[in-house]
């Protein structure tokens, strides 16, 4: 028993050592310095143009989805909602914001009633389809218009992670989707104690 105590031990000293002192240990992928996704100029659902500028102060979650996506989105804008709650009183320095890749389909009335759903201050933009393009090539995202099998009808595939910057507005964070809310509050917190 003491043995396997020393073992555990000296592997716990191993890992640690592996960690950069006085680097944040983060559950995202940390992409600290990356050159992409500095920003965003899109209109939100009012008509009023939206950069990272407006949320000085608070943690942005950016995410890249749509109104009719059936499990992806509405399962992470819950966990941005979730993690938010489990912040207490620092959930108010959280801002999550949705990124429409379907413009077409929502209207600014259909995403403002969408991102409601997930609390009050959610922010949901929607440029037109050059705007929109061009923003997800800056975030390096993906999306594409599948038609679906009756006519008329199609989905989008899509990226599904999110993009998290700290309250300078710097781009600190890659969040895998499915990584769960309580990971995404952790790293929330250590963005906002620092």
């Amino acid at each position: 028993m003491l043995r396997r105590t020393a073992l555990l031990t000296l592997a716990g000293s191993v890992l640690a050592a592996c960690a950069p002192e006085g680097k944040p240990q983060f559950k995202a992928v940390d992409i600290t310095g990356a050159d992409y996704a500095k920003d965003f100029a899109l209109p939100d659902a009012d008509g009023k143009l939206r950069t990272l500028k407006d949320f000085q102060g608070k943690a942005v979650v950016v995410f890249f989805g749509y109104t009719q996506c059936p499990d992806v989105c509405p399962t992470t804008m819950q966990e941005i909602a979730e993690a938010k709650k489990l912040l207490g009183a620092d959930g108010g320095k959280v801002q999550g914001v949705f990124i429409t890749v379907d413009p077409e389909r929502d209207t600014p009335e259909l995403l403002k009633a969408y991102v409601a759903n997930f609390g009050p201050d959610m922010v949901a933009l929607r440029g037109n389809a050059a705007q929109t393009a061009a923003v997800a090539k800056d975030f390096k995202v993906y999306y594409k218009r599948v038609e679906g099998k009756a006519p008329g009808s199609y989905f989008m595939e899509h990226t599904a992670a999110s993009y998290v910057y700290d309250p300078q507005g710097k781009l600190r964070l890659y969040s895998r989707y499915g990584s769960g809310a309580q990971a995404l509050a952790d790293d929330l917190k250590l963005l906002l104690q620092a």
